[in-house]
């Protein structure tokens, strides 16, 4: 009986992922109550929170293909606009600052044999996926231990936000239209 062995991959070489996370981590992180305190008494009601979300990407070698990408966030929370005495609500610009989260969490991402067109969307839409958890969790945790109940990021559409990114880029360079 004889046996032939097979070598465990083809080419005798082990095929690498076309995109490897070598690591993920916390960045930059502030979190800030200015009105503390106080602001934990007289807080009534739910705070009106303006999320600000953006990716961030950042080459760091070309042989290989190693890139930083990094999802940035800013949080804002006011005081609730209500009306007193009969007065209509504050605009919320005006309204008492509850507390302003802002962070950066970061991944470094190497990519294998993968077609230059491809590169942009990896790295705008799969690698921002990747994080998201992680940086939703981040924000949970941080709103939670500054004395509030935790803030959770609802789901981003990472493909909108590339498209849109890539049109207002479009626009940028197209410059103003003239009309005849």
């Amino acid at each position: 009986m004889s046996q032939t062995t097979q070598p465990p991959f083809p080419g005798g070489q082990p095929q690498m992922p076309p995109l490897l996370v070598n690591g993920q981590f916390v960045k930059d992180l502030s979190f800030e109550v200015p009105g503390a305190p106080q602001i934990y008494a007289n807080l009534r009601g739910t705070p009106q929170v303006n999320v600000n979300l953006d990716v961030q990407v950042q080459p760091l070698s070309q042989t290989p293909r190693v890139y930083e990408v990094g999802i940035a966030v800013r949080v804002e929370a006011r005081e609730p606009s209500q009306s007193q005495n009969g007065e209509p609500p504050q605009p919320a610009a005006e309204a008492r600052v509850v507390f302003i989260a802002e962070f950066i969490y970061a991944g470094v991402f190497t990519l294998n044999n993968v077609p230059d067109n491809m590169v942009e969307p990896i790295l705008m839409v799969e690698c921002p996926r990747l994080l998201f958890p992680y940086a939703r969790n981040l924000l949970a945790d941080i709103t939670r231990e500054g004395g509030f109940p935790p803030l959770v990021l609802q789901p981003v559409d990472f493909v909108a936000l590339w498209q849109m990114r890539r049109a207002q880029a479009a626009e940028a360079t197209a410059g103003p239209v003239a009309h005849a």
